[in-house]
C-alpha cells in the first residue's frame, strides 16, 4: 500500500479561518496570552452556557489547576477511571494526593456510579481501621465523547459532599443530564469542567484547554495560579495606566497560560465546532449501520448526545482467529490508522509499582483494553475514505472469522 493512500487515524480540520486568525495575532506584535485569549474565552463560555471559561496550555494544566482550586492537597484521594489517559491521574500525584481508582462501566467504559458509591461505603465503615487520606474530589471520564452518567454521579458525589470535576477532554460540544434531568454541557455540570484542545481533538488550538465553572472562588483561583501566582495578568500588565513592572507575586503558581497565537485557531475552531461534530456524528452513523451485522464486534453505545472523539470497535473474544494486535497489524498492513484507547493506568509500570495493581484488579478495564480498537473518525475523513475503513474492517474479519455463539452483548 502506497503510503500516499494511508488512511491515517487522526488529522486537525484547519482552514483558511485558522490560517487568517493566526496572520493577524502575528501582525498585531502580541503573540502571549491577551486580547485574543480573552475573546476566545467570552466565546467559549457562551457556547457551554458557563459564568467562568480559563484558557490553559492544556487539558492536564487545567485538571492540575482545578484540583488545586477545590483544594486537594498531599495525603489526599481523588476517585477517578483507570482507563483514560495518564493525564488524569497524573495531576493529583502532582500535588501529592493518590487516585482511588473506580472501575468502569463494561458498555459505556464511562466509570461506574456503583462502583463510587461501593467504594466510598466501603472507605466509611473502614475510616477507624485505615484512617489514612481524605476523599477530597471526584474525577470522571468522558470517555470518547460519550458523556458519563452525570445524575449518578453528582447525587453520589452530593451525598459524601466531594466537589466533581470532569475530565471533559472528548466530550466538546454534546449535553449530558444533571441533577433534575436538565441536559447542561458535559463539562459544566460539576464544580469544575475541563476541556482538551489537543491537535486530534474534536475542536483544536494545537495544544491548549479550556477550564470552565460557574464558581467564583475556583475562577479566581485558577486565574491567578495559571500564571506564576502573579496578581495581575500579562494583557492587564501592558494595557493599564498601572506600570507594566508593578506586579506581586502572591502564590508559588505555574506557567499555564494559553497564547494568542493558540486562541486565534481555537476561536476559529469553535465557530464551526457545531459543523465538525455533526460530520463526526454522519460518519459514527454509517459505521453503525456498516457493522451491525457483524457477530464477532461489540460496537459502541450510540446516543444522541456523544461527541464520538473515538469511535471503538471490541472483538469479541474467541470470534476470530487472530488477536486485537494482529487485527490492527492488519488494518495498518492495508493503510488503515488504528490504536488503542486506552492501555489501563493499573497495568502501567508506574501506577503499578507504587500501588501494587495486578491486571484483574478492576477487570472490565483490563477486559476492554485486551479487545478495543480506535479507527479513524474525524471530519475531514472522506466518504471514500469511511467506506474504505468500513470494507477493510469487515474484510479482516470475515477473513479470520471463527464463528461461534458465547451470549456475549452486542452493544
Amino acid at each position: 500500500m502506497s503510503p500516499s493512500t494511508n488512511i491515517p487515524f487522526a488529522l486537525p480540520s484547519i482552514g483558511a479561518e485558522e490560517e487568517a486568525g493566526v496572520i493577524e495575532v502575528l501582525r498585531s506584535g502580541w503573540l502571549t496570552t491577551g486580547k485574543v485569549t480573552q475573546e476566545f474565552e467570552v466565546e467559549f463560555a457562551a457556547a457551554v452556557g458557563a459564568r467562568h471559561a480559563l484558557a490553559v496550555s492544556s487539558a492536564t494544566a487545567g485538571l492540575h489547576l482545578s484540583l488545586e482550586a477545590l483544594g486537594v492537597r498531599a495525603g489526599d484521594l481523588v476517585i477517578t477511571s483507570p482507563y483514560t489517559f495518564t493525564a488524569t491521574a497524573e495531576v493529583a500525584r502532582y500535588l501529592g494526593a493518590d487516585p482511588l481508582f473506580v472501575d468502569i462501566e463494561a458498555d459505556t467504559m464511562n466509570i461506574d456510579p456503583a462502583g463510587i458509591e461501593e467504594v466510598l461505603h466501603r472507605r466509611r465503615r473502614s475510616r477507624r481501621r485505615h484512617p489514612r487520606g481524605r476523599i477530597a474530589a471526584l474525577l470522571p471520564v468522558h470517555f470518547g465523547g460519550l458523556p458519563c452518567d452525570m445524575a449518578a454521579i453528582l447525587s453520589v458525589a452530593n451525598g459524601s459532599g466531594l466537589p466533581v470535576v470532569e475530565d471533559a477532554a472528548h466530550a466538546f460540544p454534546v449535553r449530558a443530564a444533571g441533577l433534575g434531568g436538565a441536559l447542561r454541557f458535559a463539562g459544566t455540570l460539576g464544580r469544575a469542567g475541563v476541556y482538551s484542545f489537543y491537535a486530534t481533538k474534536t475542536i483544536t488550538t494545537g495544544e491548549g484547554g479550556m477550564v470552565v465553572t460557574d464558581d467564583e472562588q475556583v475562577a479566581k483561583r485558577v486565574a491567578l495560579m495559571r500564571l506564576h501566582g502573579i496578581d495581575r495578568q500579562v494583557w492587564d500588565r501592558y494595557t493599564s495606566a498601572r506600570p507594566s513592572w508593578e506586579y506581586q507575586v502572591v502564590e508559588a503558581g505555574y506557567k499555564y497560560n494559553l497564547t494568542d497565537l493558540a486562541s486565534a485557531i481555537g476561536r476559529a475552531q469553535l465557530a464551526k465546532a457545531n459543523a465538525l461534530h455533526e460530520r463526526r456524528r454522519s460518519i459514527a452513523r454509517r459505521y453503525l449501520s456498516a457493522f451491525a451485522d457483524a457477530d464477532w464486534l461489540r460496537l459502541p453505545v450510540s446516543t444522541d448526545e456523544h461527541a464520538w472523539y473515538l469511535f471503538t470497535l471490541r472483538i469479541i473474544p474467541g470470534r476470530l482467529t487472530i488477536d486485537r494486535n494482529e487485527f490492527i497489524r492488519s488494518l495498518m498492513e492495508h493503510g488503515v490508522g488504528a490504536s488503542v484507547h486506552f492501555i489501563p493506568l493499573h497495568i502501567m509500570p508506574y501506577y503499578r509499582k507504587l500501588y501494587g495493581f495486578g491486571p484483574q484488579d478492576f477487570p472490565n478495564a483490563f477486559q476492554a483494553f485486551q479487545t478495543v480498537v480506535s479507527i479513524p473518525i474525524y471530519p475531514a475523513l472522506t466518504d471514500d475514505q469511511v467506506e474504505r475503513v468500513i470494507d477493510t474492517v469487515k474484510s479482516i474479519g470475515e477473513r479470520h472469522y471463527r464463528g461461534g455463539s458465547d451470549g456475549a452483548p452486542r452493544g
